[in-house]
C-alpha cells in the first residue's frame, strides 16, 4: 500500500536532515507548552517523532485514499445550483478523513484545536496531499487565513473562527481579486463602510477565489473614501451568511475538485482586521509568502506524481522488442525530471525553513516588546530574514510552478497518444499544473518581485561564504563551476545596471533571476552532496546544465537579444 510520505526517499532525506532545532524550541516556547498540553512535545527528539506519525498518517491518507479518488472528483468537479456550492463526493470524503485526524488546524496554535507544527513540516504535508490530488491542497492549504488571524487579528477573532477551522467544520478562502483588478491588488474597489455604531460591512464583487464557497472569508477592501493605491485598502474578516452571494464557478481547465467563485457582498457585517490601511502593504503581503510556498509545493506534489507516472509507464511499455525505458532518448527525459525534482525540493525547503525562522522571529519580537525588552539584534535579523524572503520566495513560486508544467508535459510525452487519454492519469496532472505558474501570482510578477533583491545582490554575503568553504575531490570542480556562474551573473549585472535604462533592465530581469538561482540551488545541492553519496549525481548533473544555461543567459543579455522588446509595440502591429 502507498503512502506518499514514506515511499518518497528525497522527501525522507530533507525530514532528516532539517536543523530545525531553534524554530522548533520558539514555536514551542522552550516546551513549556507541555505543561499546559499533555500531547505537546516535551523536547527535539519528541517534537520530531510527532512530526514524522502525522506526515506518515498523512502520506497513507494520501497514497491510500485521496488518489485512488482523484480521478472521480476531477470526473465530477465542484457542483453549484440555486447559489450552492457542492464538492465532489470525493472531495467531501476526503475532508472528511483529513477533519478525523486533526491536520486542518495543522499549523494553528493548540489553544484553538490545532497542532502548533512549524511550516516546514506543513509544506511537507501539502506536497504529500497535491501529489495524490492537487484540488484538495486548494482547501486544505488555505488553513493560512488561519494564521493570519493569529498574527494579526484579536484574540476574539481567533476564538470565533480558529477553532472550526481546525475541526475542518468550517474552511477558509482569501477574497482577494476582482474582476478589473486581476493581480493589481492596488486597483480594488470592494467598498468597506461602517455605520454609526462602528459597525464594518462590505459591498463589492470578488472574481477567480479559490474555495469562495468557505464558511471563513478574508476579505481586502478599500476602507478609505477617495484613494486609489493600496495605502486605502484593509483587511476584515467575515462569515458567510445570506448577504454573501455566490454568484457562480468557474468551468476550469483543471483543478476541479476546487470551486473557482464569483462573490457578491451585499452590505456583509465583517470585522476589522489589525490597523485600518494596512490590508494590503502589510498583512496580504505577510500571507503571499506561504501562498507563494504553498503553490510551489502543490507543483512539487503534482511534478512528483506525474514522474511516478512516466516511471512506471516507461518499465512496462514495450516498442521494438525492448521497454521504452531502455530508449536513451526516454531515459535521459526521467533522468532530466528526477533532478529537477530534487532540486526544486531542496529550494522548496530551504526557502521554507527562512520563512520559518522570518515568522519565528516575528513572534519572538512580539514578546520582546510586550515584556518590556529591547529588540535590537532580532529586529536587525528581522529584516534580513525578509530581505531575504522577498527574493527567494517569488524565485520558490517562479521555478516550481514553471518546473511543474515542463515535467508533466514531458510525463505525458513519455505515454506518447495513450497520455492524452482520460483512461490514464497523467492528462489531469497536465492540466493541473497549468495553473501553478498563473494564480498567486503569473511567473512573470514573480521575476518581478524577485528582481529587486536580485539587482542588489543580497545574497552576495551568503555567496562569499559558500565560495571560501573548502571542497574536496570531485566537489572542487562543480565548486569552481559555480564560482563562474556568478561570475556570469555578476558580470551581466554589471553590465545591466551600467546603461541606467530601466527598461531594460525589466526585459533582461528573467535572466539575471535565473542566474541568480543557479547559484543559491547548486549551493544548496553540493552541501547535500557532501553529505548523502546519491545526491552526488544530482548536484552534478544541476550544476552542469545550470552552467551551460547561464552561458545563455549572459550571452542574450550582453548581445541585447531582447533589445526589441522595448519596441514591440512596432514590431507587433
Amino acid at each position: 500500500m502507498p503512502n506518499f510520505f514514506s515511499d518518497n526517499p528525497d522527501l525522507q532525506f530533507h525530514f532528516n536532515n532539517a536543523d530545525m532545532r531553534e524554530i522548533v524550541s520558539l514555536i514551542e516556547d522552550d516546551y513549556a507548552q507541555a505543561k499546559e498540553y499533555n500531547y505537546a512535545p516535551v523536547n527535539y527528539d519528541d517534537a520530531l517523532e510527532n512530526y514524522r506519525k502525522v506526515l506518515e498518517v498523512t502520506g497513507d491518507i494520501a497514497g491510500n485514499s485521496i488518489a485512488p479518488r482523484a480521478a472521480g472528483v476531477d470526473h465530477d468537479g465542484a457542483s453549484f445550483a440555486n447559489g450552492h456550492v457542492t464538492y465532489a463526493d470525493g472531495t467531501q470524503k476526503n475532508i472528511h478523513e483529513l477533519s478525523q485526524t486533526d491536520i486542518m488546524g495543522l499549523i494553528l496554535p493548540r489553544k484553538y484545536g490545532g497542532l502548533n507544527f512549524p511550516f516546514v513540516y506543513y509544506m511537507m504535508s501539502v506536497e504529500v496531499l497535491a501529489r495524490a490530488d492537487a484540488s484538495l491542497m486548494n482547501i486544505y492549504g488555505l488553513q493560512d487565513i488561519g494564521d493570519t488571524l493569529r498574527k494579526f487579528g484579536t484574540e476574539d477573532q481567533c476564538a470565533e473562527f480558529l477553532p472550526r477551522i481546525c475541526t475542518g467544520q468550517h474552511t477558509g478562502a482569501m477574497v482577494l481579486t476582482e474582476p478589473d483588478a486581476g493581480s493589481d491588488l492596488q486597483a480594488v474597489k470592494t467598498h468597506a463602510y461602517q455605520n454609526e455604531a462602528g459597525q464594518w460591512f462590505l459591498r463589492g464583487m470578488k472574481r477567480f477565489i479559490t474555495n469562495g464557497n468557505a464558511q471563513v472569508l478574508l476579505v481586502l477592501a478599500r476602507s478609505e473614501a477617495g484613494t486609489r493605491d493600496g495605502r486605502g485598502l484593509s483587511l476584515f474578516v467575515c462569515g458567510a451568511d445570506e448577504t454573501v452571494v455566490v454568484r457562480r464557478i468557474e468551468n476550469k481547465l483543471g483543478i476541479h475538485g476546487s470551486p473557482t467563485c464569483e462573490l457578491q457582498f451585499n452590505d456583509t457585517p465583517a470585522q476589522l482586521v489589525g490597523t485600518r490601511r494596512y490590508g494590503l502593504i502589510k498583512y496580504v503581503l505577510d500571507l503571499m509568502f506561504r501562498a507563494r510556498m504553498g503553490v510551489s509545493a502543490q507543483a512539487l506534489g503534482i511534478s512528483q506524481a506525474a514522474y511516478e507516472e512516466a516511471l512506471k509507464y516507461a518499465r512496462e511499455r514495450r516498442q521494438f522488442g525492448k521497454t521504452i525505458y531502455e530508449i536513451p532518448m526516454v531515459s535521459n527525459m526521467l533522468i532530466d525530471m528526477r533532478v529537477t525534482l530534487e532540486s526544486n525540493r531542496s529550494l522548496l525547503y530551504s526557502v521554507a525553513k527562512l520563512v520559518d525562522e522570518k515568522e519565528r522571529m516575528e513572534d519572538l519580537i512580539e514578546k520582546l516588546k510586550a515584556a518590556g525588552k529591547p529588540s535590537a539584534e532580532e529586529s536587525a535579523r528581522l529584516k534580513q530574514l525578509v530581505k531575504i524572503a522577498n527574493l527567494l520566495t517569488p524565485i520558490t513560486k517562479y521555478t516550481l510552478s514553471e518546473s511543474a508544467n515542463k515535467i508533466t508535459y514531458d510525463a505525458l510525452q513519455i505515454h506518447g497518444g495513450t497520455g492524452y487519454m482520460k483512461e490514464f492519469h497523467v492528462e489531469q496532472l497536465a492540466r493541473d499544473a497549468r495553473i501553478t505558474n498563473i494564480y498567486e501570482g503569473t511567473s512573470q510578477l514573480q521575476i518581478v518581485a524577485a528582481s529587486g533583491g536580485t539587482l542588489n545582490d543580497v545574497l552576495s554575503g551568503y555567496f562569499d561564504e559558500c565560495e571560501a568553504r573548502v571542497y574536496k575531490g570531485g566537489f572542487t570542480k562543480l565548486a569552481d563551476h559555480l564560482k563562474e556562474i556568478r561570475r556570469l551573473f555578476v558580470q551581466s549585472l554589471k553590465y545591466v545596471v551600467e546603461k541606467k535604462d530601466v527598461g531594460f533592465q525589466e526585459v533582461a530581469s528573467e535572466d539575471l533571476v535565473q542566474m541568480y538561482s543557479f547559484v543559491y540551488i547548486g549551493y544548496l545541492l553540493l552541501a547535500e552532496a557532501e553529505i548523502e553519496p546519491r545526491k552526488i549525481f544530482i548536484a552534478n548533473r544541476y550544476i552542469v546544465t545550470s552552467l551551460a544555461n547561464a552561458r545563455k543567459n549572459a550571452e542574450a543579455i550582453r548581445s541585447e537579444l531582447f533589445g526589441d522588446l522595448l519596441h514591440a509595440d512596432r514590431i507587433l502591429q
